[in-house]
Protein backbone atom coordinates (compact mmCIF):
# COMPACT_ATOMS: atom_id res chain seq x y z
CA UNK A 1 0.00 0.00 0.00
CA UNK A 2 1.65 3.34 -0.84
CA UNK A 3 2.15 6.65 1.68
CA UNK A 4 -0.88 8.96 1.46
CA UNK A 5 -0.31 12.15 2.86
CA UNK A 6 -3.76 12.28 4.25
CA UNK A 7 -2.67 10.28 7.18
CA UNK A 8 -1.37 12.03 9.44
CA UNK A 9 0.18 11.33 12.94
CA UNK A 10 -1.11 13.80 15.04
CA UNK A 11 -0.34 12.61 18.09
CA UNK A 12 3.16 13.29 19.65
CA UNK A 13 3.48 12.03 23.06
CA UNK A 14 5.13 8.94 23.20
CA UNK A 15 5.65 7.67 26.50
CA UNK A 16 8.20 4.38 25.44
CA UNK A 17 9.87 3.75 22.35
CA UNK A 18 10.74 0.17 22.22
CA UNK A 19 14.08 -0.15 19.74
CA UNK A 20 14.48 -3.97 18.96
CA UNK A 21 17.84 -4.54 16.74
CA UNK A 22 18.24 -7.96 15.33
CA UNK A 23 20.59 -9.88 13.31
CA UNK A 24 18.97 -11.47 10.38
CA UNK A 25 20.65 -14.53 8.53
CA UNK A 26 20.44 -14.49 4.62
CA UNK A 27 22.26 -16.95 3.60
CA UNK A 28 25.93 -16.23 3.78
CA UNK A 29 25.34 -12.70 4.72
CA UNK A 30 22.99 -10.99 7.25
CA UNK A 31 20.62 -8.24 7.49
CA UNK A 32 19.69 -5.77 10.50
CA UNK A 33 16.66 -4.52 11.05
CA UNK A 34 15.94 -1.80 13.12
CA UNK A 35 12.44 -2.24 14.71
CA UNK A 36 10.90 0.54 16.70
CA UNK A 37 7.17 0.84 18.32
CA UNK A 38 4.69 3.64 19.27
CA UNK A 39 2.23 2.87 21.88
CA UNK A 40 0.99 6.35 22.20
CA UNK A 41 0.82 5.40 25.59
CA UNK A 42 -1.99 3.10 25.90
CA UNK A 43 -0.88 -0.57 24.29
CA UNK A 44 2.37 -1.69 26.00
CA UNK A 45 1.15 -5.21 26.08
CA UNK A 46 0.45 -4.63 22.07
CA UNK A 47 3.90 -3.11 21.93
CA UNK A 48 5.51 -6.12 24.14
CA UNK A 49 4.05 -8.71 21.79
CA UNK A 50 5.37 -7.12 18.70
CA UNK A 51 8.97 -6.79 19.94
CA UNK A 52 8.98 -10.56 20.36
CA UNK A 53 8.11 -10.93 16.79
CA UNK A 54 9.67 -13.48 14.98
CA UNK A 55 12.20 -11.30 12.37
CA UNK A 56 14.41 -14.11 11.45
CA UNK A 57 11.71 -16.31 11.08
CA UNK A 58 9.75 -13.40 8.35
CA UNK A 59 13.66 -12.55 6.28
CA UNK A 60 13.88 -16.32 5.53
CA UNK A 61 10.25 -16.27 4.46
CA UNK A 62 11.04 -13.32 2.52
CA UNK A 63 14.03 -14.75 0.94
CA UNK A 64 12.35 -17.32 -0.48
CA UNK A 65 9.67 -14.89 -2.15
CA UNK A 66 12.64 -12.86 -3.56
CA UNK A 67 12.54 -10.02 -1.41
CA UNK A 68 14.79 -8.51 1.45
CA UNK A 69 13.18 -6.63 4.67
CA UNK A 70 13.30 -3.14 5.31
CA UNK A 71 16.66 -1.67 6.96
CA UNK A 72 13.96 -0.19 9.28
CA UNK A 73 10.40 -0.79 10.69
CA UNK A 74 8.52 1.83 12.29
CA UNK A 75 5.04 0.15 13.94
CA UNK A 76 2.59 2.32 15.19
CA UNK A 77 -0.31 1.21 17.42
CA UNK A 78 -3.25 3.43 17.59
CA UNK A 79 -6.45 2.40 20.37
CA UNK A 80 -9.73 2.37 19.42
CA UNK A 81 -10.82 5.34 20.95
CA UNK A 82 -8.43 7.26 18.55
CA UNK A 83 -9.85 9.52 16.06
CA UNK A 84 -7.77 8.00 13.21
CA UNK A 85 -9.24 4.41 14.26
CA UNK A 86 -12.75 5.89 14.28
CA UNK A 87 -11.94 7.14 10.48
CA UNK A 88 -11.21 3.84 9.51
CA UNK A 89 -13.65 0.86 8.42
CA UNK A 90 -13.70 -1.37 11.46
CA UNK A 91 -12.47 -4.40 9.22
CA UNK A 92 -8.97 -2.67 8.50
CA UNK A 93 -6.66 -4.19 11.06
CA UNK A 94 -3.20 -2.68 9.51
CA UNK A 95 -2.34 -0.67 7.00
CA UNK A 96 1.75 -0.03 5.32
CA UNK A 97 2.79 3.27 4.50
CA UNK A 98 6.32 2.84 2.62
CA UNK A 99 9.39 3.19 3.15
CA UNK A 100 9.15 1.76 6.70
CA UNK A 101 5.85 2.89 8.92
CA UNK A 102 2.89 0.83 9.77
CA UNK A 103 0.14 1.62 11.26
CA UNK A 104 -1.99 -1.23 13.56
CA UNK A 105 -5.00 -0.83 15.38
CA UNK A 106 -4.27 -4.62 17.81
CA UNK A 107 -7.63 -4.21 19.06
CA UNK A 108 -8.86 -5.62 15.86
CA UNK A 109 -6.67 -8.87 15.81
CA UNK A 110 -8.05 -12.01 15.33
CA UNK A 111 -9.74 -11.39 11.84
CA UNK A 112 -8.49 -13.15 8.70
CA UNK A 113 -6.11 -13.66 7.07
CA UNK A 114 -4.31 -12.59 10.38
CA UNK A 115 -4.82 -15.03 13.66
CA UNK A 116 -2.34 -12.58 15.54
CA UNK A 117 -1.15 -9.49 16.69
CA UNK A 118 1.93 -10.81 15.97
CA UNK A 119 0.76 -11.98 11.91
CA UNK A 120 -0.59 -9.13 11.20
CA UNK A 121 3.36 -7.21 11.80
CA UNK A 122 4.55 -9.36 9.74
CA UNK A 123 2.14 -9.15 7.13
CA UNK A 124 2.56 -5.67 6.76
CA UNK A 125 6.76 -5.89 6.76
CA UNK A 126 5.84 -7.69 3.90
CA UNK A 127 3.74 -5.11 1.63
CA UNK A 128 6.79 -3.21 2.79
CA UNK A 129 9.41 -5.32 1.40
CA UNK A 130 7.40 -5.95 -1.96
CA UNK A 131 7.47 -2.20 -2.38
CA UNK A 132 10.96 -1.86 -2.05
CA UNK A 133 11.83 -4.48 -4.85
CA UNK A 134 8.86 -2.09 -7.33
CA UNK A 135 10.76 0.80 -6.19
CA UNK A 136 7.59 2.25 -5.38
CA UNK A 137 5.91 1.74 -8.62
CA UNK A 138 2.20 0.41 -8.47
CA UNK A 139 1.46 -3.21 -7.94
CA UNK A 140 -2.06 -4.66 -8.06
CA UNK A 141 -3.94 -4.72 -4.90
CA UNK A 142 -4.87 -8.67 -5.58
CA UNK A 143 -0.85 -9.26 -5.97
CA UNK A 144 0.34 -6.98 -2.75
CA UNK A 145 -2.39 -9.02 -0.33
CA UNK A 146 -1.74 -12.17 -2.21
CA UNK A 147 1.88 -12.45 -1.42
CA UNK A 148 1.50 -11.25 2.12
CA UNK A 149 -0.59 -13.78 3.20
CA UNK A 150 2.01 -16.21 1.22
CA UNK A 151 4.79 -15.29 2.76
CA UNK A 152 3.72 -14.08 5.96
CA UNK A 153 1.22 -16.44 6.96
CA UNK A 154 1.60 -19.21 4.96
CA UNK A 155 -1.36 -20.86 2.58
CA UNK A 156 -2.16 -23.89 4.17
CA UNK A 157 -5.26 -26.41 4.36
CA UNK A 158 -6.86 -24.02 6.63
CA UNK A 159 -6.99 -21.24 4.01
CA UNK A 160 -8.14 -23.79 0.84
CA UNK A 161 -10.69 -25.04 3.15
CA UNK A 162 -12.02 -21.66 3.27
CA UNK A 163 -11.10 -21.26 -0.17
CA UNK A 164 -13.77 -23.96 -1.40
CA UNK A 165 -16.62 -22.55 1.32
CA UNK A 166 -15.84 -18.33 -0.43
CA UNK A 167 -15.25 -19.23 -4.45
CA UNK A 168 -18.53 -20.26 -5.60
CA UNK A 169 -16.95 -20.14 -9.52
CA UNK A 170 -13.91 -19.13 -11.02
CA UNK A 171 -13.63 -15.85 -10.64
CA UNK A 172 -11.97 -13.66 -12.98
CA UNK A 173 -9.43 -11.64 -11.11
CA UNK A 174 -10.87 -8.26 -11.60
CA UNK A 175 -13.56 -9.39 -9.62
CA UNK A 176 -10.99 -10.39 -6.94
CA UNK A 177 -9.69 -6.93 -7.22
CA UNK A 178 -13.49 -5.49 -7.06
CA UNK A 179 -13.93 -7.54 -3.34
CA UNK A 180 -10.94 -5.59 -2.11
CA UNK A 181 -13.66 -2.63 -2.33
CA UNK A 182 -15.76 -4.35 -0.36
CA UNK A 183 -17.02 -2.23 2.57
CA UNK A 184 -17.62 -5.57 4.43
CA UNK A 185 -14.88 -7.84 6.57
CA UNK A 186 -16.98 -11.05 4.78
CA UNK A 187 -16.54 -9.48 1.57
CA UNK A 188 -12.73 -8.81 2.19
CA UNK A 189 -12.01 -12.08 3.64
CA UNK A 190 -13.25 -13.64 0.44
CA UNK A 191 -10.90 -11.65 -1.92
CA UNK A 192 -7.63 -12.36 0.63
CA UNK A 193 -8.26 -15.98 0.17
CA UNK A 194 -8.70 -15.85 -3.27
CA UNK A 195 -5.55 -13.54 -3.93
CA UNK A 196 -3.65 -15.88 -1.20
CA UNK A 197 -5.00 -18.75 -3.52
CA UNK A 198 -4.08 -17.40 -6.90
CA UNK A 199 -0.32 -15.99 -5.27
CA UNK A 200 0.06 -19.72 -3.91
CA UNK A 201 -0.62 -21.20 -7.41
CA UNK A 202 2.02 -18.74 -8.92
CA UNK A 203 4.90 -19.51 -6.38
CA UNK A 204 3.94 -23.62 -6.83
CA UNK A 205 4.18 -23.56 -10.29
CA UNK A 206 6.87 -20.83 -11.17
CA UNK A 207 8.82 -20.67 -8.53
CA UNK A 208 8.73 -19.70 -4.64
CA UNK A 209 10.41 -16.42 -5.70
CA UNK A 210 8.21 -15.37 -8.50
CA UNK A 211 7.00 -12.42 -6.47
CA UNK A 212 10.59 -10.94 -6.22
CA UNK A 213 11.22 -11.27 -9.84
CA UNK A 214 7.58 -9.73 -11.10
CA UNK A 215 8.28 -6.45 -8.50
CA UNK A 216 11.92 -6.49 -9.61
CA UNK A 217 10.67 -6.44 -13.86
CA UNK A 218 7.77 -3.42 -12.62
CA UNK A 219 10.90 -1.59 -10.81
CA UNK A 220 12.89 -1.56 -14.18
CA UNK A 221 9.67 0.15 -16.07
CA UNK A 222 7.52 -3.02 -17.11
CA UNK A 223 3.73 -2.73 -16.95
CA UNK A 224 2.46 -5.70 -14.00
CA UNK A 225 0.87 -7.67 -16.89
CA UNK A 226 3.78 -7.67 -19.06
CA UNK A 227 6.16 -8.39 -15.88
CA UNK A 228 3.91 -11.51 -14.91
CA UNK A 229 4.02 -12.68 -18.50
CA UNK A 230 7.62 -12.12 -18.79
CA UNK A 231 8.14 -13.79 -15.79
CA UNK A 232 5.78 -16.51 -15.89
CA UNK A 233 4.47 -17.21 -19.43
CA UNK A 234 1.02 -16.38 -18.76
CA UNK A 235 -1.28 -13.17 -18.84
CA UNK A 236 -3.00 -12.58 -15.37
CA UNK A 237 -6.20 -14.00 -16.76
CA UNK A 238 -4.26 -17.80 -17.93
CA UNK A 239 -2.75 -17.63 -14.09
CA UNK A 240 -6.47 -16.78 -12.64
CA UNK A 241 -7.84 -19.60 -14.37
CA UNK A 242 -5.23 -22.42 -13.94
CA UNK A 243 -5.42 -21.41 -9.95
CA UNK A 244 -8.93 -22.06 -10.18
CA UNK A 245 -8.18 -25.27 -11.71
CA UNK A 246 -5.98 -26.94 -8.96
CA UNK A 247 -7.66 -25.32 -6.10
CA UNK A 248 -11.01 -26.27 -7.06
CA UNK A 249 -10.80 -29.48 -9.57
CA UNK A 250 -9.80 -31.86 -6.92
CA UNK A 251 -13.39 -31.69 -5.71
CA UNK A 252 -15.26 -32.53 -8.57
CA UNK A 253 -13.33 -35.51 -8.68
CA UNK A 254 -13.86 -36.16 -4.81
CA UNK A 255 -17.72 -35.24 -5.52
CA UNK A 256 -17.94 -37.76 -8.22
CA UNK A 257 -16.20 -40.68 -6.35
CA UNK A 258 -18.00 -39.93 -2.84
CA UNK A 259 -21.11 -38.04 -3.31
CA UNK A 260 -21.96 -34.74 -2.51
CA UNK A 261 -22.96 -35.05 1.36
CA UNK A 262 -20.11 -37.00 1.89
CA UNK A 263 -17.45 -34.53 0.50
CA UNK A 264 -19.35 -31.44 2.21
CA UNK A 265 -19.53 -32.94 5.49
CA UNK A 266 -15.78 -34.38 5.41
CA UNK A 267 -15.07 -30.21 4.12
CA UNK A 268 -17.25 -29.02 7.44
CA UNK A 269 -15.26 -31.70 9.65
CA UNK A 270 -11.99 -30.49 8.63
CA UNK A 271 -12.74 -26.57 8.90
CA UNK A 272 -14.16 -27.23 12.48
CA UNK A 273 -11.12 -29.54 13.42
CA UNK A 274 -8.57 -26.53 11.88
CA UNK A 275 -10.81 -23.94 13.39
CA UNK A 276 -10.79 -25.32 17.16
CA UNK A 277 -7.12 -25.67 16.84
CA UNK A 278 -6.88 -21.66 16.28
CA UNK A 279 -9.10 -20.98 18.80
CA UNK A 280 -7.07 -23.52 21.03
CA UNK A 281 -3.69 -21.97 20.12
CA UNK A 282 -4.90 -18.46 20.32
CA UNK A 283 -6.51 -19.58 24.28
CA UNK A 284 -2.89 -20.49 25.20
CA UNK A 285 -1.37 -17.87 24.29
CA UNK A 286 -3.53 -15.46 25.50
CA UNK A 287 -3.22 -16.98 29.12
CA UNK A 288 0.29 -16.89 28.71
CA UNK A 289 0.59 -13.22 28.07
CA UNK A 290 -1.69 -13.17 30.87
CA UNK A 291 0.51 -14.90 33.77
CA UNK A 292 3.43 -12.74 31.95
CA UNK A 293 1.18 -9.42 33.03
CA UNK A 294 0.68 -8.18 29.22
Amino acid sequence: MNRTSTFSYTRRRVLGVLVLAAALATGAAGAEVILTIDDAGFLSGAAERVRRVDLVQLTQALSRAGLDPPPRVHVILIPEHDPRARATPAWIVGRAFEPQDVVIFPERAASYPYDSLEAIVQHEIVHLALSARADGRTLPRWFHEGVAVSVAAGWGVTGQLRLLFAASGRLPVREVARLFQSDSQPGAAQAYMLAAALVDDLRRRHGAAVPGAVARRVAGGAPFEQALALETGETVDEATARAWSFYLGWTSWILFLTGTNAVWTAILALACIAFLVQVRRRFRRRRQWDEEGY
